[in-house]
């Protein structure tokens, strides 16, 4: 695999700071049921990397000492973590908004039968990757039978309320790109999506996110294989829109990896790039805790353009209509 990170260094994307602090995403481990070519973590059934009850415990520590509003728990599939429904109960205890990125098929899993009825329970927001509501166009993105499998789980959280007017329970689905473009308008493609997944399924969800591909991992490796890396930052370079600097999700997020170690964004963590803007500061979770983030630096490359070209990409989709 072709490493992207030294092709994204010399960088002139504008220096950040960080606003105050309200959400804590976690990557509990890179282990998959899936394997995706748009995939920035590389997750795959085969991948080992999974987060351990003790430092589980740690993220229950800081999001209680440092008064975060939301955790968001991402993978992989995070649900594979024989920790992840310790620290969703445990941050529904706290009264923290939650947050579960699932791929869909993980709840039509043997052994997972009960997954969405407990995410329902504790009240977990539902952020659910659907690159298309096509099957040709997700199962030649993620394999074939992945779309049946996804409708099956889209209709099980619809059963529970999911997605559904008055529930209060929040389903949103994702949309990626199959190749090196940016995503269309996300408002005409969540209205595309209601319709089609609601005439052709009786699928309701309630927003759509769009989010751009980035050029790292899997699928900056794919890049670089066919020739179109250079074309693809160009891209983005040429459709930077200053005004997303203001949304972007790092200026009020930090990722934890499976480790416990501590990174501006998920996209920096999948690169190894750590705290402290030109510093570079390796930082574990529990010294994180006594940190003040106001203010603090971000570190950027070359990749952070992914988030600002265009209408915008961030972990809520699209920063502007």
């Amino acid at each position: 695999m072709h490493d992207t990170l030294p092709l994204l260094l010399d960088t002139d994307f504008p220096r950040i700071t960080r606003k105050q602090l309200e959400t804590l995403q976690v990557n509990l481990g890179y282990r998959c049921n899936q394997q995706c070519f748009h995939c920035h973590v590389n997750a795959s059934p085969k991948r080992k990397e999974i987060m351990d009850l003790e430092t589980a415990e740690l993220v229950v520590e800081f999001v209680r000492a440092s008064g975060v509003s939301t955790l968001d728990l991402t993978g992989g599939a995070p649900e594979m973590n024989p920790h992840f429904r310790y620290l969703v109960e445990s941050a529904s205890n706290l009264g923290v908004k939650i947050i579960d990125r699932c791929n869909l098929t993980i709840l039509e899993e043997p052994g997972y039968e009960d997954l969405a009825q407990f995410l329902a329970a504790h009240r977990a927001e539902i952020v659910a990757s659907l690159p298309c509501y096509l099957e040709e166009n997700v199962d030649a993105q993620r394999g074939e039978g992945v779309f049946d499998t996804s409708l099956k789980a889209l209709h099980r959280l619809n059963r529970l309320g999911y997605g559904c007017p008055d529930s209060g329970l929040i389903l949103n689905l994702v949309y990626n790109p199959q190749g090196a473009t940016l995503p269309p308008p996300q408002v005409e493609l969540e209205n595309a999506y209601k319709l089609e997944l609601k005439s052709r399924y009786g699928i309701m969800f309630n927003r759509l996110y769009t989010l751009a591909n980035m050029p790292i991992r899997r699928f900056g490796s794919t890049l670089i294989t066919q020739g179109r890396f250079d074309g693809y930052m160009t891209l983005l370079r040429n459709s930077h829109n200053s005004k997303n600097l203001e949304e972007v999700m790092c200026r009020s997020l930090i990722s934890v990896d499976w480790q416990g170690y501590v990174y501006d964004c998920d996209f920096n963590q999948m690169l190894g790039l750590s705290l402290g803007a030109g510093v570079r500061l390796r930082i574990h979770l529990r010294e994180a805790l006594l940190l003040s983030w106001k203010g603090q630096p971000i570190t950027v490359a070359d990749h952070c353009y992914g988030c600002t070209a265009g209408a915008g990409s961030s972990c809520g989709g699209a920063l502007r209509s």
